[in-house]
């Protein structure tokens, strides 16, 4: 069951966070999962250097707010590197 609540908590963080970095039109619902899933892992890490801890597996909004902040990291990294490469 945890995994299935990280999968929507992940997909709530992706979906927030391409909004907010104006990169939802070129997402579709696989993509803001993703996106979620593994920001949540780069929140959580960044979370650990402050003491803070949160989980996506069980629903909190400490967790939804990590996962939010590791996605808009992972969506400014991409940013960066579509902004490098040639179109």
């Amino acid at each position: 069951m945890g995994w299935i609540i990280a999968i929507v908590v992940g997909g709530i963080a992706g979906w927030l966070a391409s909004l907010v970095m104006n990169r939802d039109a070129s997402m579709g619902i696989f993509w803001n999962v993703v996106v979620g899933c593994i920001g949540s892992v780069i929140g959580n890490l960044i979370a650990n250097q402050f003491g803070w801890a949160g989980s996506v597996q069980e629903f909190s909004i400490t967790g939804l707010i990590i996962a939010f902040i590791g996605a808009v990291v992972l969506l400014a990294i991409v940013n960066l590197v579509q902004r490098g490469r040639v179109r």
